[in-house]
C-alpha cells in the first residue's frame, strides 16, 4: 500500500482556525491540499461523524483523502480513506475496525516507536516533534534532522515528518528522507490557509500532487 497524497497532510484544529474549519477546508483543497486528518478530539462522536462527513463531501470532488484522528470507528462509519493513530493504541485492532482497504497510521517519536509501528503493520508513520511545534511550544525537545534521517532509512514505510514545519525547512526534511510533511498550527491559524498550503508544495518542490506522484514520493520514504 501507498500513501494516498504525499507530500503534505493538513491536520485540522478548528479552534486554532481563524474562521469556520469547512470554509478553511475548501480553502486549502482549492489550493492543492490532498490530504486531510481531522483532529477534533473534543467532539462527541456524533459530533465528529458529521464533521468528518462533511469534510469528505468537500474533499471527494478535488480526488482528496481524509483521515479520522484516533477514533477508527468514526473513521469506518464514514467511509473515510484511514485513521491515525496515537501512540499505545492498536494497529491490529485499528486494521480490523476499518478494513484492509483503508489507511491506519500511526504517530511516533523516536526510532523504536517508528519500528515497532511498522513491525505492527501501519501503513505509515508520523515522526514528531522535527523542530519547535509551533502549535505545542512545549511539547518537548525536537528531535533533529538527524533523527529523521536514522527513522526514515531504518523503517520500510513512508515518514511523514511533524512538528515545527515551515515552508522554510520543509525542502530539509525531503533530503532527510521523509515522504512528506504535516502541519496544523501554521496552517490553521493563518490568516491566508491557501496561501500557506501552496507555499509548502512549493517549498518541497511540487505544485501538487497527482496520484502518480503520490506513489512515486511514498516509495522515496
Amino acid at each position: 500500500m501507498r500513501l494516498p497524497h504525499p507530500p503534505l497532510l493538513v491536520i485540522t484544529d478548528r479552534q486554532l482556525a481563524r474562521r469556520p474549519l469547512l470554509s478553511l477546508i475548501e480553502e486549502i483543497l482549492a489550493a492543492g491540499a490532498r490530504w486531510v486528518m481531522v483532529r477534533e478530539k473534543d467532539l462527541p462522536e456524533t459530533e465528529l461523524a458529521e464533521l468528518v462527513k462533511a469534510i469528505i463531501e468537500r474533499a471527494r470532488p478535488a480526488g482528496a483523502s481524509v483521515l479520522v484522528n484516533a477514533r477508527a470507528s468514526v473513521a469506518a462509519a464514514c467511509e473515510a480513506d484511514g485513521v491515525h493513530l496515537p501512540q499505545g493504541f492498536s494497529v491490529a485492532e485499528a486494521r480490523r475496525i476499518v478494513g484492509p482497504a483503508r489507511w491506519v497510521g500511526v504517530s511516533a517519536h523516536n526510532l523504536e516507536e517508528a519500528l515497532r509501528a511498522a513491525e505492527a503493520g501501519a501503513d505509515y508513520i508520523t515522526l514528531s516533534p522535527i523542530f519547535p511545534p509551533i502549535s505545542k511550544p512545549d511539547y518537548g525537545p525536537p528531535l533533529g534532522l538527524g533523527t529523521l534521517r536514522e527513522v526514515a532509512r531504518a523503517v520500510p514505510i513512508p515518514v511523514i515528518a511533524l512538528g515545527g514545519i515551515t515552508p522554510e525547512n520543509a525542502r530539509a526534511c525531503r533530503e532527510a528522507g521523509a515522504a512528506g510533511i504535516a502541519v496544523l498550527g501554521s496552517v490553521m491559524a493563518a490568516e491566508n490557509p491557501g496561501g500557506m498550503v501552496r507555499a509548502y508544495l512549493s517549498a518541497w518542490g511540487s505544485s501538487g500532487c497527482s496520484g502518480g506522484e503520490a506513489e512515486g514520493l511514498a516509495s522515496d520514504g
